[in-house]
């Protein structure tokens, strides 16, 4: 049971987690809207539906946390037309770039035992199985 992909990826989430929930309080934030701020910053401009679709997350949810972040001064919500456009605020911008730094910065805490060849074979064996995946998923 516990030299299994499933109980070591969970116990990687788990630290990854830990570790990126500390930096972003920091900021105001939590976990739950790494990605959302991350998207945004990627995709200045988007509509919260393209947001919910491409992250594939509930409506509601997706709501709420957009709501929450425009409130705590991450987000500008602009109207045009019928949707939404979201992009990131002076603040968004800080916490998008935080964002981002906090994966190379658990990455190099995490794998610091491993030698580069060992980062990249690890990296292309991890990448080929949730592609793999996420194929499934779609069908």
């Amino acid at each position: 049971m516990f030299d299994t992909v499933a109980y070591q990826s969970t116990l990687l989430y788990r630290d990854f987690s830990a570790f990126t929930s500390q930096r972003l309080a920091q900021l105001g934030l939590h976990y739950g809207v790494l990605f959302l701020v991350i998207y945004v910053g990627k995709h200045p401009g988007c509509t919260q539906a393209q947001l919910t679709k491409a992250l594939g997350l509930d409506w509601g949810y997706s709501q709420r946390s957009i709501l929450k972040l425009v409130e705590d001064g991450f987000l500008l919500r602009s109207k045009q037309g019928r949707a939404y456009r979201l992009d990131l605020s002076e603040k968004g911008l800080r916490a998008f770039a935080v964002s981002h730094q906090v994966f190379g910065d658990w990455d190099r805490q995490a794998l610091e035992i491993l030698d580069s060849e060992e980062q990249r074979q690890l990296c292309r064996l991890l990448r080929k199985i949730t592609e793999a995946s996420r194929g499934k998923e779609s069908e």
